[in-house]
């Protein structure tokens, strides 16, 4: 977050809310993050990087086109801060469903 504009979120480790490959938390959050990139890419043709790294799960993704130093177009930031934030309330939801397997924490961080 910077200035109170989400704009990326790291992913980091397993849920442990089932085996490895068979975890349907796991595959929630994975679907949700494709979802989130897809739609920057394709639907707001926003800039997102993004890195899956599939030996440990951990997952990266920025948009920095949801910032105005790095997008122009005001509905492009909108949109993208915003389905950043739709991202980060399901993940509160689903925290409160499964405490013992998520963490979420917000960072307030200047891109680089």
């Amino acid at each position: 977050m910077s200035d109170g504009v989400r704009w990326g979120f790291e992913e980091t480790g397993h849920t442990g809310f089932g085996e490895i490959g068979d975890d349907v938390l796991c595959a929630a959050l994975s679907a949700m993050t494709m979802l989130i990139v897809n739609a920057i890419e394709v639907t707001f043709f926003g800039k997102v990087d993004y890195v899956i790294d599939e030996n440990t799960t951990d997952i990266k993704v920025l948009a920095k086109c949801a910032l105005p130093a790095y997008e122009e177009d005001e509905r492009v930031r909108f949109a993208v801060g915003g389905l950043i934030s739709a991202y980060f309330y399901q993940l509160m939801d689903m925290m409160e469903d499964y405490p013992d397997h998520l963490q979420v924490d917000t960072i307030e961080k200047d891109p680089e």
